[in-house]
């Protein structure tokens, strides 16, 4: 895996040009579209763009399901953003031009974006040169927080991508038994320099329980923490749970309907939480906790930063994050 810790994070891969945006006109296409960035209104800044990280949602719309229509907007999809405020609206407050930021914005795969000063979160000097994007690190932060986990827990992770892996590191810190579960050696090898105690293959159902079952004499996991969004990784994650215990949904299920064995749940009364944020306070909460976190090093993403990408590339970004080549966890776009 390529280390993008700040001494390798750069602008270089973006081409020079004007004001642009990638923009998604069709299942798996991609143009490269001028804009005009617009002017903020009194409340507003207009950012420029440094980089933006590619999250595993787009890969849904990535690949044209029925309910998506074309073309999507112009940088439409990118929501992990951080970059330089470069105009302000006349009522902003707290802010100064130059200021280096992240965001939660909807539009990130571009040079610039305009978005609501509220939803700006100012980045700190101990950060200068490093990639932020401080939308998926602020979830993970409140995936954790909803997790309620407790030193002594034993907890399992199933998926250990870039979530999973931050999820792993914060269980471990809390004093957590953590065990980790994933289809690719290379993601299990991750989950270990994050702090896992033990690790699993996710490779047959019922090996898997019975595994778990040795691991933790019979008794099953206190919390079971599933971040691939698929129906498998669910179903054995409420497998997993033990009596009593919680089962939290991290990963993002937008695929279709999910079945779930309410009577297995209903028998050990397990404690069902949905972890995926929607106030705007609770997820600008979780990015500014998390940008906090990054910066006096208690988490360090650096090792999850696989590759970046010029914007222009953007569609061979999207096949790397749905492929896995190179051991692939996260990928980031330079916009500008």
């Amino acid at each position: 895996m390529k280390d993008a810790s700040p001494h390798v994070w750069t602008h270089a891969t973006a081409t020079q040009g004007g004001p642009r945006a990638a923009r998604i006109v069709a299942p798996g296409q991609v143009e490269i579209v001028p804009i005009t960035p617009r002017d903020p209104e009194p409340h507003e800044v207009r950012i420029t763009i440094e980089g933006c990280g590619v999250c595993a949602s787009n890969l849904e719309p990535w690949a044209g399901p029925d309910w998506m229509d074309f073309p999507l907007a112009p940088g439409q999809l990118g929501h992990e953003a951080w970059g330089t405020i470069e105009a302000m609206g006349g009522d902003v407050t707290g802010l100064m031009m130059g200021q280096r930021v992240a965001f939660a914005g909807q539009n990130g795969f571009a040079t610039h974006e305009t978005v609501p000063a509220a939803d700006v979160i100012p980045l700190p000097e101990a950060l200068d040169g490093q990639p932020v994007p401080a939308e998926p690190l602020g979830c993970a932060v409140n995936v954790f927080r909803r997790s309620s986990i407790r030193a002594g827990d034993t907890v399992a992770v199933i998926g250990i991508g870039f979530l999973g892996a931050l999820l792993v590191r914060q269980a471990k810190l809390a004093g957590a038994r953590v065990i980790a579960i994933s289809r690719r050696d290379s993601s299990l090898d991750l989950a270990r320099r994050m702090g896992a105690d033990e690790v699993i293959v996710m490779d047959d159902h019922w090996r898997i329980i019975e595994e778990v079952k040795g691991l933790t004499q019979g008794r099953l996991c206190d919390v079971v923490i599933e971040v691939v969004g698929k129906q498998w990784p669910l179903d054995l994650a409420g497998e997993l749970v033990a009596e009593g215990g919680r089962l939290v949904v991290g990963g993002y299920h937008q695929d279709g309907p999910r079945q779930v064995n309410m009577q297995m749940w209903n028998w050990k009364g397990i404690d069902v939480i949905n972890a995926h944020e929607r106030d705007p306070q609770v997820v600008r909460g979780g990015m500014r906790d998390a940008v906090a976190a990054v910066a006096e090093g208690t988490l360090d993403p650096g090792m999850l930063y696989s590759r970046v990408f010029a914007l222009e590339d953007l569609a061979a970004a999207l096949d790397a994050t749905r492929d896995k080549p190179d051991d692939m966890v996260k990928a980031l776009i330079a916009c500008s």
